[in-house]
């Protein structure tokens, strides 16, 4: 998951996976769409691939990428497990505050005017 992590800490990278989520797409194409130079963009496709992120099936002289969603499903697990954790203490948290002070009207202490 580190590798994968390293993977999408990168900007280029993260534009690469949306630009493939959808579509199968060659190397020279995902290139049109950065100022940054084709063989960069085929580093950067090459680490997307040892994370297992994205798929290259050769056709000829052709390589197409693909985002590989199957290989995300371990980041999206790891990331809903910090969501679901921070609602739990959020929800721990509302809890032990409302334990603390009762809302209702009736409890309220009389404004003395």
């Amino acid at each position: 998951m580190d590798t994968a992590l390293a993977a999408i800490s990168d900007r280029s990278r993260r534009e690469i996976l949306r630009l493939v989520w959808a579509q199968e797409l060659p190397a020279g194409e995902i290139a049109r769409h950065f100022t940054v130079t084709r063989p960069a963009i085929s580093q950067h496709l090459r680490v997307l691939e040892d994370a297992g992120l994205v798929s290259v099936r050769k056709v000829g002289t052709r390589r197409l990428y693909r985002a590989r969603p199957q290989g995300l499903a371990e980041l999206r697990t790891y990331f809903e497990s910090l969501w679901d954790d921070s609602l739990e203490r959020l929800k721990f948290e509302a809890e032990q505050e409302e334990r603390k002070e009762p809302r209702h009207a009736g409890n309220r202490p009389q404004r003395s005017d």
